[in-house]
């Protein structure tokens, strides 16, 4: 029997419905908004994989082609792969229900969203959030919810839920906050140069805002749900527990205080194979049991010192950043490049400038756009030491990018001063924590070293929690350890100006407004005191691009003589890159960027460009060739495809009876153009030229 609940939200109405469609599920929810209509199911499997020691929840958000009412491109004609859009998605929906499982519930999970129907104004993005939650909700799975996600915008001052296509045209916040009714605990977005007060007001204003959905979501777990499978305690095996700890609880104490990330997991690594060896035979294949002791203790050791001492891992206190070095203009073919490391991270960044035929073309559900600005992130196995096999970018190579990227185009010079297309590659060369901030920090140094007029470098860094009850330690620059151990992880970007991207993650319930307001604070410390380290090394773009850069020279032409640039089937734009090597680009204002490293290429190509379009203009000199001799004068032509007729009254001060007592064909002569007659036709004249040099001085006489 089909159950539905409405709720009122950001004035439109959501509907969420369960009992009609993907029955065999767990939990299914047709959740739509206007004319956006999402299908979210989610299963949980009976019972764990036996062995199995971690929670494998899967997330897949899917578009399908159909909901715009398109058919897909490229040659299977069916969806495929994912794209990057999609996959940023499947980490929204991810990443705030994960925490909410409980921590033995190992289950096989797969959330499943499909957009069936799609508009522009409502994003299935967001409902699919909602839907997620909902689907979980009402299923028999162990889920700790609901909570649902909202997007805010802020335009002219004011904060608005869910803001329309329109709308963030004109916001100059764009975040996505997931939260419960208690808590926030994903926040992710971008913002242009917003104060962290501001932000802080945006993610508890979504807070407040998200509490009708989730009474729905319980209405209609009222209504439709079942009761909740109950899971099996924790056993702990107590003996083996104490021998665990007799042994190693204090060498473990000693290790994690090691400063270097190597020195400190061998040593953990030593102390583990250590115990597993001492007590094998006392407890026969207790290994996987002894390991997981043993990252408790590491857990325990680790929090305890930094809430009673203040002391971190490494020995910093909870606001210091780790030691930075920069270098920039590093590889010498590349048109920028930069080098950034920050304790045991480092990132080699790159930035290529190309031409708008570089632009990445964008075929969403609703149309097509082109992308100027790209950054790419890439994560090695090297970078921690390890061994992978790697076919394409992950989900978190592309959320990590995404994140970098967000916080750069805020900088990005708009298309009309700076007409190129930018890529920014970050290759992860070491990674110990937040190496996505450290692709910031060596992105923004990468352009500058390119040339690129950014209007104000940006850094960033990334923040964590440790909470133990009321008492709580907030961590600047994180390590990846602490990341692991630790409770949150939120990563801020921006200016010295203010925010340009923020994301947070948690493991934990949800946080405050007290916790998150004092780790704003210290990011915009943390980001200061980077933004200064950075200038030591390059405080501004450089005045020079790299000359292997292609230089763009913008001409204007009237939007009429588009076509004669571009000629019959492309015959005349084909002769001048084929003629001159340069790349050019039309657009349809009459914008024309002519590209190439030569300068002397991008002259001849304007020169090209301009015979072809440039206009006569009355009183003015033009050294022509004549073209064709007639009884009444003869025919000039002053540009390419241009010609004029110079009258025989025009050719001599004195009478000319016959025109080739004057001129022949394929003579230079100069003219000046004397009139245009309304259908076009020029009037040239030869008389008014004579004693005259083609820049109109006069001829010195001898």
């Amino acid at each position: 029997m089909e159950q539905t609940v409405q709720v009122e939200f950001g004035g439109r109405t959501i509907t969420m419905s369960t009992g009609k469609m993907a029955k065999q599920a767990s939990g299914a929810v047709v959740v739509s908004c206007g004319d956006t209509v999402v299908l979210v199911t989610a299963v949980a499997a009976k019972a764990a994989k036996e062995g199995q020691d971690f929670f494998p929840l899967t997330v897949n958000y899917t578009e399908k082609a159909y909901a715009g009412g398109k058919i897909p491109g490229g040659f299977f004609k069916r969806e495929a792969r994912p794209s990057d859009p999609e996959t940023l998605t499947c980490r929204l929906i991810d990443r705030p229900i994960r925490p909410l499982f409980p921590e033995n519930f190992l289950n096989d999970t797969q959330i499943m969203a499909t957009v069936v129907s799609a508009e522009i104004d409502n994003d299935p993005a967001i409902l699919s959030m909602l839907g997620a939650s909902a689907a979980l909700t009402i299923s028999d799975a162990p889920f700790n919810g609901p909570i649902a996600g909202v997007k805010v915008g802020r335009v002219d001052g004011k904060l608005i839920c869910n803001p329309t296509a329109a709308e963030l045209e004109k916001s100059d916040i764009e975040i996505v906050v997931a939260a419960s009714r208690d808590a926030v605990i994903m926040v992710e977005g971008e913002a242009k140069f917003v104060s962290e007060s501001d932000l802080l007001d945006a993610i508890f204003f979504a807070k407040e805002a998200v509490l009708p959905l989730i009474e729905a979501q319980e209405e209609l777990q009222r209504k439709a749900g079942v009761a909740k499978r109950e899971i099996a305690p924790l056993t702990v095996n107590e003996p083996l527990l104490a021998r665990v700890r007799e042994l190693a609880y204090n060498r473990i104490g000693e290790a994690v205080k090691l400063k270097t990330k190597q020195e400190r997991h061998n040593q953990i690594d030593l102390i583990k194979s250590e115990t597993i060896e001492a007590l094998k035979e006392e407890f026969e294949g207790s290994a996987k049991q002894i390991k997981a002791f043993l990252g408790d203790f590491e857990y325990e050791r680790v929090r305890a010192d930094i809430l009673d001492t203040g002391i971190r891992i490494d020995g910093r206190t909870t606001n210091t950043v780790r030691p930075i070095s920069t270098e920039a203009g590093l590889l010498p073919r590349v048109h920028g490049s930069a080098l950034f490391t920050r304790g045991e991270t480092q990132s080699l960044v790159t930035t290529t400038l190309g031409t708008s035929s570089d632009e990445q073309r964008i075929d969403s559900l609703y149309s097509e756009s082109r992308k100027r600005f790209l950054l790419h992130y890439n994560f090695p196995p090297f970078s921690v030491g390890e061994t992978s096999f790697r076919l394409a970018p992950g989900r978190r190579e592309i959320g990590h990018g995404m994140l970098a990227e967000r916080a750069l185009s805020a900088v990005i010079p708009q298309h009309d001063d700076f007409p190129y297309t930018i890529r920014i590659v970050a290759e992860t060369l070491e990674s110990n924590g937040s190496s996505s901030m450290a692709a910031v920090c060596g992105g923004c140094m990468s352009l500058m070293d390119a040339g690129v007029p950014v209007t104000a470098p940006v850094a960033g860094i990334a923040m964590g929690l440790i909470k133990e009850g009321d008492k709580f330690a907030i961590l600047s620059d994180i390590l990846g350890d602490e990341d692991h151990l630790g409770d949150m992880d939120f990563k801020v970007a921006g200016t010295s100006e203010g925010v340009t991207a923020l994301q947070m993650d948690i493991k934990i319930g949800g946080v405050t407004k007290e916790v998150m307001q004092q780790a704003l604070k210290q990011a915009r410390e943390g980001r200061l005191h980077i933004l200064e380290k950075m200038a030591e090394t390059l405080n501004a773009p450089r005045a020079e691009m790299s000359a292997y850069a292609p230089r763009i020279t913008t001409i204007w032409i009237k939007t009429d003589r588009i076509r004669d640039v571009i000629g019959t089937g492309g015959k005349n734009i084909r002769n001048i890159t084929e003629t001159t090597g340069v790349t050019v680009d039309i657009e349809d204002t009459g914008r024309i960027n002519i590209a190439s490293t030569n300068k002397e290429a991008c002259d001849l190509a304007i020169q090209m460009i301009r015979g072809l379009t440039d206009e006569a203009e009355e009183g003015k000199l033009y050294m022509g060739t004549v073209r064709k001799i007639m009884d009444f004068g003869a025919f000039v032509e002053i540009m390419p495809g241009t010609d004029g007729l110079v009258h025989i009254s025009e050719l001599d001060t004195a009478r000319v009876k016959v025109v080739t007592d004057v001129l022949n064909e394929g003579d230079k002569v100069l003219v000046k153009c004397i009139g245009i007659d309304k259908n076009g036709k020029i009037k040239l004249s030869r008389k008014e030229a004579l004693g005259l040099n083609p820049d109109g001085t006069t001829i010195a006489s001898e």
